[in-house]
């Protein structure tokens, strides 16, 4: 039973259903092969990254720290949202509780928000790197890379418990269809049988969270592209621009998505388009984080090497 009568004769909602996965006839099981392989890539590419960098005495440095930490945040991240997707591709009652939707977009968000922080830090790092390199040690001390990675938790946990306790507060009832693959703000607050315009002032909190991110991991780069440019070799250039590449692929696939879906304001997609835009924040850059910051990382495949060579020592084989 998925709704139940109130005294006024309202009909009120107990748990919300996803409208918009297919059935198993119809695709559902080709769609959860796909997202399961998919899913599985994404915890094994960041639990290996989290590993060989923690492994690693030659990647115990702040950019590393961040790789690690940002490669953690993103199992989890990726865990609030496709475990449910994939359950609902092959269930035939696609359906969540409204606790489970709140919690759901909870630590969707709170996590998505911590590494936007974290991204931002990164930027900050390689600010500091490239720029002012003679200062960078005495700057980005162990310490303060630990605080900074305490501060992107404690906003991302802390800003959207209001908008949470809010949306948990208001009565749904009539209609229980979300038209979205996850539970997100605005598909739970459709659902609303009372006055929802106090979201306009939770936008724009988001938009100025979103902005001044982007803003400062924008200003970064600029700064870094222009110090880069005036070095005098050649090989300096190419390194610093190589390292400096995967950060700037990594930050446009996220703010990229995030900005499109989040920064509409009053404008509205079609249905296809609102979930064809979540499956690329929700599935596709998490998909492409591992393979930019390991496949395509000298110092990761350096070390990956380096840890197989020392398994293979362990065991006795000799080169």
């Amino acid at each position: 039973v998925t709704q139940v009568m109130t005294s006024e004769n309202q009909t009120r909602v107990t748990e919300f259903l996803f409208s918009m996965f297919p059935h198993l006839h119809e695709g559902g099981l080709l769609f959860f092969i796909l997202l399961l392989l998919i899913y599985g890539f994404i915890v094994t590419g960041n639990l290996m990254i989290f590993i060989i960098t923690q492994l690693d005495a030659a990647l115990h440095t702040p950019m590393y720290f961040f790789i690690r930490v940002l490669s953690f945040l993103e199992i989890w991240y990726t865990t609030t949202t496709i475990p449910k997707i994939l359950s609902c591709l092959v269930s035939e009652q696609k359906a969540i509780s409204l606790a489970g939707c709140f919690l759901q977009m909870y630590f969707f968000h709170s996590l998505g928000i911590t590494e936007g922080c974290v991204l931002t830090a990164m930027a900050i790092d390689r600010y500091i790197a490239i720029c002012n390199p003679l200062h960078y040690p005495n700057i980005m001390t162990p310490k303060l890379c630990v605080h900074l990675t305490a501060g992107s938790c404690l906003c991302g946990f802390l800003l959207v418990l209001p908008e949470i306790a809010w949306i948990g507060a208001l009565p749904f009832c009539g209609s229980n269809q979300i038209q979205q693959i996850f539970c997100d703000f605005t598909p739970v607050l459709n659902l609303a049988c009372t006055d929802t315009s106090l979201v306009v002032i939770m936008d724009a909190i988001h938009a100025v969270e979103i902005l001044a991110s982007f803003l400062v991991i924008t200003l970064s780069y600029l700064q870094i592209i222009v110090v880069i440019l005036q070095m005098p070799s050649a090989e300096g250039r190419h390194k610093a621009f190589s390292t400096c590449a995967a950060h700037l692929a990594v930050f446009l696939l996220f703010f990229g998505s995030v900005a499109v879906m989040y920064l509409r304001f009053s404008a509205t997609y079609s249905v296809f388009w609102d979930t064809a835009i979540a499956v690329t924040f929700v599935i596709l850059a998490p998909f492409f984080n591992p393979i930019i910051y390991s496949l395509r990382n000298k110092d990761m495949k350096d070390a990956i090497g380096r840890l197989f060579g020392y398994q293979k020592r362990a065991g006795g084989v000799k080169r």
